[in-house]
């Protein structure tokens, strides 16, 4: 006769913010207008770890890109945005002048804030600043993993001149951001989970050295009669264990390999042990230990059929998770069947029968 239970573990996500400021200056200009042409320049950066497979436009205010002075004794401020509208134009730059590699892994920018302010100077200058918010997510599929923001801002010194003039400062918090994500995602791709492209398993068999009340599973550490603690309850059985199935996993990340290790765990507790006296003889022993052995053969299934399966990176989880689940069912079942067909081992020639089929299976499998 045999009880069980199980256990199932959970996973852990890591976030990263940067800022950077740059200081810039313009010259002279005869012309103002609201409009500026974002040029486009081929970025110095050439991406080995992603590329841009998509910018989306998340900004709270999607009108225009902000606004400028004009200098003199009374300065005004007039709007100006992109020509083309800001995101738009922003998304052109991108596309038009980063390498793009698809077999790298796919990202998509999403533009959160592009903001132009300028205050008023002595002497007729004003003091600008734009502000950049982009936030970089790995595509995997039809889901999206968020993996950090970049915070930018450039700070300048202008006199008067046409609002295409701060065009050159544009540009330059927008090469900052994509070459800081190029930085980060270079340092990050070899060790970070979110990043792996592969997933590849280990198994150990749970030892516990000293042993404790609990008996994991071990050909060389067969049943005895002095594991069986419990006091003897009310029933018509001779003997009773309760072998259960669990694991724990333990992960790391190398050259963007997830590397995990799941511990299989095929125990059962002295203390939930009993056996009637009188009953202490080694076919009743064998009996029990056999249920021990059937859990051992639903842990081996479980072991093999993550062996055959290709693990997604961004939720390897869910099928070990599904796969535990099939397994603990598995022992449940053979267990009942294992009972049920030897009559709790009153059938000595059933008993006989799955005596064999067990080494059979264990002889297969260890």
């Amino acid at each position: 006769m045999n009880k069980s239970a199980f256990k199932i573990q959970p996973l852990i996500f890591l976030a990263f913010v940067a800022t950077v400021v740059i200081v810039s200056g313009f010259g002279v200009g005869s012309r103002q207008d609201g409009e500026i042409v974002l040029q486009n320049e081929a970025l110095s950066i050439t991406p080995k770890e992603f590329f841009v497979t998509g910018v989306v436009d998340e900004r709270e205010d999607r009108k225009e890109v902000g606004s400028l002075l004009r200098t003199g004794d009374n300065p005004k401020a007039y709007p100006v945005d992109l020509q083309g509208g800001g995101f738009s134009a922003i998304k052109a730059f991108i596309e038009h002048n980063l390498a793009r590699n698809t077999a790298l892994r796919p990202v998509v920018v999403s533009l959160r804030k592009c903001m132009v302010s300028e205050t008023p100077q002595t002497g007729g200058r004003v003091q600008g600043k734009v502000e950049l918010v982009m936030a970089f997510s790995l595509q995997d599929g039809d889901d999206s993993k968020p993996l950090v923001t970049y915070n930018g801002s450039v700070n300048y010194v202008r006199t008067a001149g046409p609002a295409q003039e701060i065009e050159p400062t544009l540009r330059h918090v927008l090469e900052n951001g994509l070459t800081w994500f190029n930085s980060w995602i270079d340092q990050h791709a070899p060790v970070d989970i979110k990043l792996a492209r592969a997933v590849a398993v280990t198994f150990t068999d749970h030892p516990e050295i000293p042993e404790g009340d609990t008996i994991y599973y071990s050909v060389k550490r067969p049943l005895t009669w002095d594991d069986f603690k419990s006091a003897i309850p009310s029933g018509r059985f001779d003997a009773e264990v309760y072998p259960t199935i669990g694991y724990s996993e333990h992960t790391d990340v190398k050259n963007a390999v997830i590397k995990l290790s799941i511990d299989l765990q095929v125990c059962l507790p002295k203390s939930a042990c009993w056996v009637r006296e009188g009953s202490r003889n080694d076919y009743t022993l064998n009996h029990e230990q056999r249920h021990f052995d059937i859990a051992k053969i639903a842990a081996e299934h479980f072991k093999q059929k993550i062996k055959s399966e290709m693990l997604p990176t961004g939720n390897y989880d869910a099928p070990i998770n599904a796969d535990y689940l099939d397994a603990y069912r598995e022992m449940d079942s053979l267990q009942t069947r294992y009972d049920r067909e030897t009559r709790h081992g009153a059938d000595r020639f059933a008993q006989e029968e799955w005596n064999k089929k067990i080494d059979k299976e264990l002889g297969s499998r260890q």
